[in-house]
C-alpha cells in the first residue's frame, strides 16, 4: 500500500512537471506565433537597431570635423576586440530576429485579406496609414540588401594605410566612394527609404510598447525619422559637391 501510494504521488508530481514545462514552451510559443507577441519583437529589435544608428550617425558626423577624428574613432572601435565582435554578433541576431518577425507580419497581413486589392479602411478613428506604413516591407528589403553592399564596400573593401602606420585610413575611402556619382545618388535614395521606415517604425515599435498614446509621439517619429536619414544623407553630398575634403 505504501508503495502505490509512493509511485501515485511520483506520478502527480512528474505530471505537474510536465504541465509546468509545457505551460512555459507554450508562453514561449505564443510570444513568437501571436501577431502582439511578433509586434512586441518587431519594436523591440527595430529600438536596438535604432540605436545603433544613432551611434554610426554620430561617427559618420565626425568627418565634418577632420579626417584625423574619423580615422581615430574608426581605430578605437577595431581596438575593442573580443567586445567589438560580441556587438557585431548582437547587431547580426538583433537584425535577422526583426527582419523574420517583419516578414511574419508582412505575410500573416496577405493572408487575412480576402484579396490582394482590397483598399485600406478607417476603423472611425485618426487614420496613420501613410506611404511609410504601407511600404515597410519594399524599404525593409531595400535597406537588407543595400547593407550587403554597404558592409562589401567599407569594412570589407579596399584598404588605405595612413603613412607610418598601421592603421587604415577609412576617411580616405569615404571620400573616394562618395565621389562617385552613382554611389552617392544610390546612397541617397536608399537612405530616404531608411526616413520612411523609421517614420512609421518607430511609432509603431513605441504603440507596440505601450508608450505611442498620443499623436505628437506619431508626428516626433516623423521628425526623428527624417533627421536621421538627412544626417546620413549630409556626409556624402558635402563630399560629392566639394564641401568637405
Amino acid at each position: 500500500m505504501g508503495s502505490t501510494t509512493s509511485m501515485l504521488a511520483s506520478l502527480s508530481r512528474s505530471k505537474q512537471t510536465s504541465t509546468s514545462s509545457s505551460d512555459t514552451d507554450s508562453h514561449r510559443d505564443s510570444v513568437s506565433s501571436s501577431p502582439i507577441g511578433k509586434k512586441l519583437l518587431t519594436g523591440i529589435t527595430g529600438l536596438g537597431l535604432v540605436t545603433f544608428i544613432l551611434i554610426h550617425l554620430a561617427g559618420n558626423l565626425t568627418l565634418f570635423f577632420s579626417a584625423q577624428t574619423y580615422n581615430q574613432m574608426a581605430h578605437f572601435i577595431e581596438q575593442l576586440g573580443p567586445l567589438f565582435y560580441a556587438v557585431e554578433l548582437m547587431l547580426l541576431a538583433l537584425l535577422v530576429v526583426h527582419a523574420w518577425m517583419g516578414l511574419n507580419i508582412y505575410w500573416g497581413k496577405r493572408q487575412a485579406r480576402q484579396s490582394t486589392y482590397s483598399k485600406y479602411e478607417s476603423n472611425g478613428q485618426p487614420s496613420r496609414q501613410t506611404l511609410a506604413s504601407r511600404s515597410m516591407i519594399v524599404s525593409g528589403s531595400l535597406l537588407g540588401v543595400f547593407l550587403v553592399g554597404h558592409l562589401m564596400t567599407f569594412k570589407f573593401g579596399k584598404v588605405y594605410m595612413l603613412p607610418g602606420s598601421t592603421d587604415r585610413d577609412l576617411a580616405r575611402l569615404v571620400f573616394e566612394v562618395f565621389q562617385r556619382p552613382a554611389y552617392t545618388a544610390g546612397y541617397v535614395i536608399v537612405l530616404s527609404g531608411l526616413g520612411l521606415h523609421l517614420r512609421h517604425g518607430l511609432w509603431s515599435a513605441l504603440q507596440s510598447l505601450g508608450v505611442a498614446t498620443r499623436p505628437s509621439v506619431f508626428a516626433a517619429s516623423a521628425v526623428l525619422g527624417g533627421a536621421i536619414a538627412l544626417g546620413f544623407i549630409g556626409l556624402p553630398l558635402a563630399i560629392y559637391f566639394g564641401v568637405i575634403g
